[in-house]
């Protein structure tokens, strides 16, 4: 998938749970939601355009990442 398209649907799912005012309920949404909704290689990938900077990516979602286990 497009890096593009990546960090603008985990941007997406961050400004959503950015509203959040308890910022560690608002880093576990963003990771329970790439955990139950984003298959392997999608978060492979985000953790690759995470890792590059290709891309702006939402620090919500880069704390949500660095929560997530790596996948086996």
């Amino acid at each position: 998938m497009n890096p593009q398209n990546l960090s603008e649907m985990a941007n997406n799912i961050a400004a959503f749970f950015a509203a959040e005012p308890n910022h560690v309920e608002a880093v576990s949404g963003v990771a329970n939601h790439i955990d139950k909704f984003w298959e392997p290689r999608m978060q492979k990938q985000l953790r690759a355009c995470i890792a590059k900077g290709e891309e702006q990516v939402h620090p919500l979602v880069i704390e949500a990442m660095q929560k997530l286990s790596l996948p086996a």
